[in-house]
């Protein structure tokens, strides 16, 4: 049954203005509401990541990427100002840096295109929810209350989320006894502006990322108790010169702030129509540069769950999905984070050398570039089994494969006459049966004809073709992709639902119940 109530989102940072975005376009009514009185000009967040990346493109934003966007080459891994590893990135793994501020307004321009808005200096109060719907006390700019029932209520309003206090959700985990550093700044001196660099030494770690504007992000560890007022200038470029490569010297500093870090998550994501995604749900040290981008394709999972739900295509046991999912997603980047924040910290001199050694014996056995970038790059997470994918799930990353629980390859295609990535072309608003070089069936017509609200066909042709019907198109030039022949179920966020005609009919019957 389709809902009439629309959806409230509390908080208007990445992760709240992707879920309304990816909401407002799929006609879903949706009321975005923030606590500040205005944005943020903090550059805070800024490693935008592959999968991430694709995510904003499909939301309109590839010409502000291109025009804000510093594509990083490597990562430089240094101990004693000796280095130690490089991590190089080609095309599918290569991150940019895009400071927040202007990812949110990339996104609230796709928020506008589709007829929205935010809300600001509007707080959330009170929260109470039945089986019919959640109803909510909100106070608006004049400090006047109202109340008003929504369907779904998502709490994307950080760590120290008001949504999740009131359906009591605890917050487990701990934070860290050092102090951490954070500075935007010009840098004097010779460093290479197209890779991150991470200094390591008994002195401490120092981070340095550069920004498109010619400046760099400058991420130091102080010691435990360190007050704000006792980081100055002076003492930053101290920590530069005794933890750095040495020869660089600071100037026109901005955003000077010490900060903890915390590792931490809640209990589960959601309860009844009440969810979480990003910081609301799970926080971590910014290593490996992966927060926005969690919180960004929590919001993209469970959009378009949420679209489908509320339009009546849908039983609302797939929303159950969304907390098995992206749970499974949040620990293990919790888990690398922390691994990689505790090698940055290690003391003891055999500690360092067995770190020291086993980064660069996995460099030179290519295992960074067959593991490790792609999983930075948000390619190779793989959802379990559960009401959104049709097992059995295969752990393995096979390139090229279509395997269930994991994202369609982004192989190159023919549609409409244009070559291009197969995802960029896939539906965004309802599942796709993807068929590859399979003749026309009754069973096919079948599963489409009882399934007309909720799926499209897609057909991959011998010669690379991507059609949406069972003609083949004339032959065209081009090395393109030519896999075995398969029958999947494709989401909206082009991760593969089922494998084989009797499982995707199956999955297809639960998914609709």
């Amino acid at each position: 049954m389709a809902e009439e109530l629309p959806v409230l989102i509390v908080g208007g940072g990445p992760v709240g203005l992707t879920a309304a975005a990816e909401l407002a376009r799929r006609d879903i009514p949706v009321r975005l509401v923030d606590k500040a009185s205005e944005p943020s000009p903090l550059t805070k967040a800024l490693m935008v990541w592959p999968r991430t990346l694709e995510v904003l493109r499909l939301l309109g934003g590839g010409e502000h990427i291109e025009t804000y966007g510093l594509p990083i080459d490597a990562f430089r891994y240094y101990s004693e100002n000796k280095q130690i590893c490089r991590i190089g990135f080609g095309p599918r793994t290569r991150p940019s840096v895009i400071t927040q501020p202007d990812v949110e307004t990339l996104l609230r321009k796709s928020l506008a295109d589709a007829g929205g808005t935010t809300e600001w200096a509007t707080t959330l109060t009170g929260l109470r929810q039945d089986g019919d719907g959640v109803e909510v006390t909100l106070a608006g700019p004049d400090g006047r209350e109202e109340l008003a029932r929504f369907s779904y209520v998502l709490g994307t309003d950080g760590a120290t989320s008001t949504v999740r206090k009131q359906i009591g959700l605890e917050f487990q985990g701990s934070t860290y006894e050092n102090v951490f550093i954070l500075a935007d700044s010009s840098i004097e001196g010779d460093l290479q502006r197209d890779a991150v660099h991470y200094y390591c030494s008994s002195r401490g770690v120092m981070v340095l990322v550069p920004l498109y504007n010619g400046r760099f992000r400058v991420f130091t560890a102080g010691p435990p108790g360190m007050r704000p007022e006792d980081l100055t200038p002076a003492v930053l470029q101290d920590f530069l010169d005794k933890r750095g490569p040495g020869g660089l010297r600071l100037y026109d500093i901005d955003w000077l702030t010490t900060f903890s870090i915390h590792a931490r998550h809640a209990e589960k994501f959601h309860v009844g129509r009440v969810f979480l995604a990003g910081d609301s749900a799970h926080v971590h040290s910014p290593a490996g540069g992966q927060g926005l981008n969690t919180g960004v394709t929590d919001a993209h999972n469970l959009a378009w769950k949420l679209a489908l739900v509320h339009r009546g295509h849908a039983g609302r046991g797939l929303l159950d999905s969304y907390g098995v999912e992206r749970a499974s997603v949040a620990s293990a980047v919790v888990k690398q984070a922390e691994a990689q924040t505790k090698a940055w910290l290690l003391k003891k001199r055999w500690q360092i050398a067995a770190r020291d050694v086993s980064a660069g014996l996995a460099e030179r056995l290519g295992l960074f570039d067959r593991y490790y970038a792609p999983w930075l790059a948000g390619l190779t997470n793989h959802y379990p089994a559960g009401a959104a994918v049709a097992g059995p799930v295969d752990k393995r990353t096979r390139p090229s494969s279509v395997l269930s629980g994991h994202l369609l390859p982004d192989e190159p295609v023919r549609y409409e006459g244009t070559v291009s990535a197969l995802r960029s072309v896939m539906p965004i608003d309802r599942y796709t049966l993807l068929v590859s070089r399979t003749e026309d069936t009754p069973e096919l017509r079948a599963l489409l004809a009882s399934h007309r609200d909720l799926l499209t066909l897609r057909v991959l042709h011998a010669d690379g073709s991507l059609t949406e019907d069972f003609t083949p198109p004339p032959p065209g030039p081009g090395k393109l992709w030519r896999p075995k022949p398969f029958t999947a179920l494709v989401r909206p966020d082009h991760y593969v639902a089922a494998v084989g005609v009797s499982t995707v009919r199956a999955h297809l019957s639960a998914i609709t119940t």
